[in-house]
């Protein structure tokens, strides 16, 4: 979606057909413990093939998200979360409350 258009809409609907594309919040869930390598993403996201999450990864680079920096050694390229994308630590908290709440979960899925 053009930016210039996100900001016409309701900021509600338009954080929401960001965070509901498949993935973007399981990367963000996993980058909110720290930088990562892509290969490190893409084991704790599990389920993911490689494009997607390439193509996800530049989606929340291009949005302010996160950032793509150069490797330290353990890894080519590492990505972390930039304030706009650690503050989705509320959300996810959010929902990690809500589904403790009402969906059966399996703790070790926490």
């Amino acid at each position: 979606m053009d930016a210039s258009v996100a900001r016409t809409r309701c900021p509600a609907a338009a954080g929401i057909e960001v965070l509901q594309e498949k993935w973007v919040l399981h990367i963000v869930h996993a980058l909110l413990q720290g930088p990562k390598g892509f290969n490190a993403i893409g084991r704790e996201v599990g389920g993911c093939n490689p494009t997607t999450l390439t193509q996800r990864l530049s989606r929340l680079e291009a949005l302010g998200l996160i950032e793509r920096t150069e490797g330290d050694g353990t890894c080519r390229a590492c990505y972390r979360l930039t304030r706009a994308g650690s503050e989705l630590d509320g959300v996810i908290g959010a929902i990690r409350a809500w589904a403790g709440a009402y969906l059966a979960t399996d703790a070790a899925d926490a």
